[in-house]
């Protein structure tokens, strides 16, 4: 961190039950060169990585359905999110994590993996760093019903659609998730289905 505006006066460990949260006190220094002092509670989760695998000739993606607690506790009914498949990075480069991944999640064997940007999703209170990635599947690379691990306690239902009904499910509200809704839309605007 080589911000000389910023001086960290402070870190306080406020929970480090699942991940961790932190309190941070640090002075920044402003463009007319008075010095304010702030205190932000930052949560570190570690990064992570998403894809979205689409299938040309079916015009198809295949994306997931879970539930999600903090969308619960918000107001979804269900808390049941739809969402592109995507895990954290833990030890794992952002490629390796995310074959990993859309094997455990979906049950397809992927090899050739496409990064395309990379995005903080809520900077204002998390510091994670999502890799979002594009790869082409088939029925072939099929080999397992996925749905996830159970030691992760996960619950995890594949879905593919076609992509026309991906893209109205975003129109009508049913797919909410952001990294979702921005990988949709780079597969429209690349023009790839």
């Amino acid at each position: 961190m080589q911000n000389k505006k910023v001086k960290i006066l402070k870190t306080e460990i406020l929970s480090d039950n699942w991940y961790t949260l932190k309190k941070i006190s640090y002075e920044y220094l402003k463009k007319d060169g008075t010095i304010q002092q702030q205190s932000r509670e930052v949560y570190d989760r570690g990064n992570g990585a998403a894809i979205l695998l689409y299938n040309k000739d079916l015009k198809t993606v295949i994306l997931t359905r879970q539930f999600r607690l903090p969308s619960f506790v918000n107001g979804n009914e269900t808390g049941m999110l739809i969402e592109t498949c995507a895990g954290l990075l833990d030890k794992d480069s952002p490629e390796d994590c995310i074959k990993r991944e859309v094997e455990e999640e979906t049950g397809y064997k992927i090899s050739d993996v496409q990064k395309i940007f990379e995005a903080y999703m809520s900077p204002g209170s998390i510091t994670e760093i999502l890799y979002f990635f594009i790869a082409e599947y088939s029925k072939a690379m099929k080999i397992n019903d996925g749905g996830g691990l159970e030691n992760e306690q996960e619950e995890i239902e594949v879905l593919e659609l076609n992509v026309d009904n991906a893209f109205q499910m975003i129109d009508t509200g049913e797919i909410k998730d952001a990294k979702t809704i921005m990988l949709l839309q780079y597969i429209r605007l690349h023009h790839i289905l």
